[in-house]
């Protein structure tokens, strides 16, 4: 059995997922995963997000069964992965980014296969249920090597869903699927999240994270960076930029003007002011005062805030304090 970390942290008591100090270190040194500290709601959507190599998949082949835990402790359910495999295995789903199916098997047997493999009995109504919602149910014949790509993907969600799992994981479920299946998919999300089951997906298209999921991670060479409310992360570390448009071009910003927040576009028609979502303060009102004293005119003006992916991105390029990433 390999090595434990004592139960401490004691998990959240809504926590249907609890990692614990877990730490994962391959043959020749390298660490994936570096003392990972997690606890997931019941009946959330959460997204876990970070760059190529980051940890992610580790992270869920481990919770999954598939990768051997190296130190820490992993519950799904109550149920510890190690000591009580088959419980903790049974209450979770997993839809691979991979496409492996039983090419030669047919829509329907493989689905009814999965629910077996679980030990669960036999229910044709659940399982036609089912690939109905995933627009399968006409497909239930066919040999799994005659559909398109979108339409092994439907199964291997079906698959993941066959033994009535509460814990759901999607590793990239819509890469290299067409804009209709996307949303049908997240239609589907939505529906299983309002039935109670915990949703956890890792995916590259972060508008999806930021419209779909209650609450956002990223995870950035084996380390958690971040846990927070995907709102909260918006309102908190979003910046924003107020936009005026110029009565009249300017050749330069006045001289007291000039500062880090204010930029002056390149043809001269545009003044942008960047400032903290959050601040009460953002000086707003200082600085148009401070325009008119300068006779600087604006015939409009426009706001906008940044975005997850940009959130993202300089969370994951900003470089760590040590005793921070120990925390």
């Amino acid at each position: 059995m390999p090595p434990q970390t004592p139960a401490s942290p004691t998990p959240a008591a809504d926590a249907i997922v609890s990692i614990q100090g877990l730490t994962k270190t391959y043959a020749g040194g390298f660490q994936a995963l570096k003392r990972v500290d997690l606890d997931i709601r019941r009946g959330e959507i959460f997204a876990l997000l970070g760059p190529n190599g980051a940890g992610k998949t580790t992270l869920i082949s481990i919770v999954c069964g598939i990768v051997n835990p190296g130190e820490g402790r992993v519950l799904a359910d109550g149920h510890d992965i190690v000591r009580d495999y088959r419980a903790a295995r049974a209450a979770i789903g997993l839809v691979p980014q991979e496409l492996h199916t039983d090419a030669f098997e047919t829509v329907w047997d493989t689905v009814r296969f999965s629910r077996g493999l679980f030990g669960k009995a036999p229910d044709p109504a659940y399982l036609e249920k089912l690939l109905r919602e995933l627009a399968l149910w006409d497909k239930r014949g066919e040999k799994i090597m005659a559909l398109s790509g979108g339409m092994k993907r439907r199964v291997l969600i079906a698959k993941a869903l066959s033994h009535e799992p509460r814990i759901l994981f999607l590793d990239e479920p819509t890469a290299g699927v067409d804009v209709e299946l996307r949303r049908e998919m997240w239609a589907m999300v939505s529906r299983l999240r309002e039935n109670g089951t915990t949703i956890i997906l890792t995916t590259h298209y972060i508008e999806e994270a930021e419209e779909m999921a209650d609450r956002v991670g990223v995870i950035n060479k084996g380390e958690i960076v971040l846990v927070e409310d995907t709102r909260a992360l918006m309102r908190k570390l979003g910046k924003k930029q107020l936009t005026l448009q110029l009565q009249a071009p300017l050749a330069a910003l006045p001289a007291g003007l000039a500062n880090d927040a204010l930029a002056l576009s390149a043809d001269g028609n545009e003044l942008v002011y960047t400032f903290d979502a959050q601040a009460e303060d953002t000086g707003i009102a200082a600085l148009l005062k401070r325009l008119a004293e300068h006779g600087i005119e604006f015939k409009d003006l426009r706001t906008a805030q940044s975005s997850l992916e940009e959130i993202f991105v300089n969370l994951v390029k900003a470089p760590r304090p040590a005793q921070e990433a120990r925390a």
